[in-house]
């Protein structure tokens, strides 16, 4: 049964991501003034659905994606039809293309910031507590092994006093991999013992697994929307910098890269956790989802926006037999990806 559960809360997820990124690619298209022939949740073969005007909107059987299927566009179809008219994709000027094929991870962080922006509204602002009092302890940490539990609050770093989180990260921070003496307080008894930092390979500081005691405060409209765009830079970023890692090897792609199987997993356990902690997963799911999907690899988003730049630079296009090797190899490399990723999830 919790097979079920895990499947009947993870398709309205994937659901909610798919059809916010073809919705973007599908309205940019028809404000070019492009034929969309086909609005699919899923992957062929076609499941069921409805034509209305020139465009087929249907559910299909593989439900690991989707796509919008543009006029005259060679894409994961590998159809090379193109006959000029003027509604089709590659009679469409160059930046015109460009915002069509853009708005699909461009409507996944716009979700992100929504989704962030509607915590923000009515679940409040986290901001950290005056003072060293402990929030969270990271198990098998450092901090885990000495003994320290939520609510402890440190009062001294080596004998000496500190008063305020950022001076007590400060120290615990400069000294990786050396013994240094916490003092801290529990139900009015001072407790003293020695702990060693562990040092953090991506930041070369030291750590201990520790984090501040939070409280959440509310916050207005125009706050939540604002903070929402500053946590999506930030956590954009953190997750650029991550991919950075992952292809030079400074993290494990087996042991950091997760699939639908482990995303199905992870969906369900926010889940459990409560509504705004599934909100809160999949905006962040969705600006993953975004910023793959920006990789210059045929067949991705990416793929087809560094073929308009090198048309742009060209002052032509492609030829269409090279666009669809192109996008072939690219199909064959998504696969792949797609064996290795469930066969790692599966493992782990």
């Amino acid at each position: 049964m919790e097979l079920v559960y895990k499947i009947l809360v993870f398709i309205p997820v994937l659901g909610v991501l798919i059809f916010v990124h073809e919705l973007g690619h599908f309205l940019a298209a028809k404000w070019a003034g492009i034929r969309v022939e086909r609005f699919s949740l899923g992957f062929p073969p076609r499941m069921f659905g409805k034509k209305i005007g020139d465009t087929d909107y249907c559910i299909s059987w593989i439900p690991l994606g989707g796509y919008v299927k543009m006029a005259g566009m060679i894409d994961e179809s590998m159809d090379a039809q193109i006959e000029g008219h003027p509604w089709e994709f590659m009679s469409k000027p160059v930046w015109k293309r460009f915002i069509v094929i853009a708005a699909g991870p461009f409507m996944n962080i716009v979700l992100a910031i929504a989704f962030f922006a509607t915590l923000n509204f009515y679940y409040g602002v986290p901001v950290a507590t005056d003072g060293t009092t402990i929030g969270q302890v990271i198990a098998k940490s450092p901090a885990d092994s000495l003994g320290l539990k939520e609510d402890d609050r440190i009062v001294a770093v080596n004998g000496e006093s500190v008063a305020t989180w950022e001076e007590l990260t400060q120290r615990i921070h400069a000294n990786p991999r050396k013994p240094i003496l916490l003092s801290w307080e529990r139900q009015g008894e001072i407790m003293q013992r020695q702990v060693i930092p562990a040092l953090d390979e991506r930041d070369q500081k030291g750590k201990i697994g520790i984090g501040a005691k939070i409280v959440m405060r509310p916050a207005g409209l125009g706050e939540s929307l604002t903070i929402a765009c500053v946590n999506t830079w930030f956590v954009t970023r953190e997750i650029g910098k991550f991919f950075g890692r992952l292809f030079t090897r400074q993290e494990s792609v087996r042991e950091n890269l997760a699939g639908p199987v482990k995303m199905m997993d992870m969906a369900f356990q926010f889940a459990k956790l409560g509504f705004d902690k599934l909100m809160n997963f999949v905006a962040l799911i969705s600006l993953q989802l975004a910023l793959v999907n920006l990789l210059p690899i045929p067949a991705l988003d990416g793929g087809h926006l560094l073929f308009l730049g090198i048309e742009g630079i060209l002052r032509r296009p492609l030829s269409v037999r090279v666009r669809i090797v192109l996008q072939q190899v690219g199909m064959a490399l998504l696969l792949l990806l797609m064996v290795f990723v469930v066969f790692n999830d599966f493992q782990k």
